[in-house]
């Protein structure tokens, strides 16, 4: 058995000589329309480690965008895949039901901030988990508006594309869209300067006077939002929508798939003020790097639905349970949203520091291991994505996996796993700072 990596070591160019050849491969057989981040290929992966097919020791800041939160190649994960792939690979839950399915249910049950006794539906990728959401709170509450929010990230399947903001490269020239999808100003306190409750008085103003509560079957909000550049709310917002959709009989649904398990430094991002709502969806990081996602809900919500209208062939595969299952244990074994705080204050405080010699540092932000780098120019905190691409060139090509995102192209993103050690992340952030200061001094 090759020797576990543990250290960023970078041993010829990047790409190397192998990887540029499967580039060439791909390059003939894959749609061009799948995107190209970092063209090394990847053989195998440790915790914080990634190894490519050149032998290269790359430190991933990215987790996948999230997904691989416990790290790479975990033991109890990969035994719990080994021994379920062994026994069982697929039935069909509706056909014919195995244990698996109903243990990450009563899991999800037991996790999710839902408002009261909760139900689960397990599906296979946060936007059809998305996609269900809004089918289920449509059908309970006989309404057919749904309202998103400004820079929002819900999908790339035709109804989450209408519910995204983002056009490239999301949305551009894929229309038309599913109809009755409204949009309404988020809390984004480094642009817009509100608080909480002003933001929120914003928002609601917009969705009473644009929309009306009584044609709103939900409103769907990212607590963190994720693809529109890690935007954390202002204390207040989220209690505040919450509280008028209570009022309104609107159902408030959460979109964790990327701020869940673990990431902010509590098991959701809404547990940061204490918000229950009535759906959440959940994906990403809820099975160490195997695909599944849920619906979770409040239970007459979730009952309210006929029979046979949920489900889907291979949602809640018996493999995919199994993994989410043991990626749980390991979770709350390893107290890993205590980690992720400790690795969130740990990044802020360095970067903070880095952002009082380098103004074009605008704002950085985040919660928890869910760190955030917006770049700007002048007094007018003009985006500057072209600034963002060259740090993230300059880590990837030291080896350092880090990936951007934002509206405007302009923030770099940090999801480091949450079994990081101290040594790697300081010697990533040490790349990071370098790559920062070379072009933005």
């Amino acid at each position: 058995m090759a020797e576990l990596p543990t250290t960023r070591a970078v041993v010829t160019d990047l790409p190397g000589p192998r990887s540029t050849e499967l580039l060439a491969r791909r390059n003939s057989a894959v749609s061009g329309g799948v995107g190209k981040g970092f063209p090394v290929f990847i053989e195998r992966g440790h915790g914080a480690i990634l190894v490519d097919i050149d032998g290269n020791q790359l430190l991933d800041l990215g987790s996948g965008i999230a997904v691989t939160s416990i790290g790479h190649g975990v033991k109890e994960v990969t035994d719990a895949i080994s021994a379920q792939a062994a026994n069982l690979l697929h039935t069909c839950f509706m056909v014919t039901p195995y244990e698996g399915y109903v243990a990450v249910a009563e899991a999800l049950n037991e996790l999710c901030p839902v408002a009261g006794p909760a139900k689960t539906v397990l599906l296979n990728s946060g936007a059809e988990a998305v996609e269900n959401a809004v089918k289920i709170a449509r059908s309970v509450t006989g309404r057919q508006a749904i309202a998103v929010f400004d820079h929002a990230y819900h999908g790339r399947t035709n109804l989450t594309m209408a519910l995204t903001a983002k056009s490239m490269p999301y949305k551009h020239r894929f229309g038309p869209f599913a109809p009755e999808v409204y949009r309404a100003p988020m809390s984004y306190p480094y642009r817009d300067g509100l608080s909480g409750e002003e933001a929120a008085k914003r928002a609601i103003s917009v969705l009473e006077s644009q929309i009306g509560a009584s044609n709103l079957a939900a409103v769907l909000i990212e607590p963190v939002q994720g693809e529109g550049g890690f935007i954390v709310p202002a204390k207040g917002f989220l209690p505040a929508i919450a509280t008028w959709c209570t009022q309104n009989s609107v159902l408030f649904i959460a979109d964790e798939i990327q701020s869940g398990f673990c990431r902010t430094g509590n098991w959701f991002a809404l547990d940061d003020e204490g918000v229950k709502v009535d759906l959440v969806t959940t994906a990403k990081g809820i099975a160490g790097g195997m695909p599944l996602a849920a619906v979770t809900g409040r239970a007459e919500i979730m009952d309210a639905i006929h029979e046979g209208g949920l489900g889907g062939t291979y949602g809640g595969n018996p493999v995919a349970c199994a993994a989410a299952l043991a990626a749980i244990s390991v979770m709350r074994r390893d107290d890993l949203a205590g980690r992720a705080r400790t690795i969130g204050k740990a990044m802020t405080s360095i970067l903070r520091t880095l952002s009082e010699d380098l103004p074009r540092i605008g704002e950085v932000r985040g919660r928890g291991a869910m760190v955030a780098i917006e770049l700007v120019t002048g007094q007018d905190k003009t985006p500057d994505a072209p600034a963002a691409k060259a740090v993230a060139n300059l880590c990837n090509q030291a080896g350092v996996i880090v990936l951007t995102c934002g509206t405007y192209g302009n923030v770099i993103r940090l999801l480091p796993p949450l079994v990081i050690t101290d040594e790697q992340l300081h010697d990533g952030l040490t790349v990071l700072a370098g790559a920062l200061r070379e072009v933005l001094a």
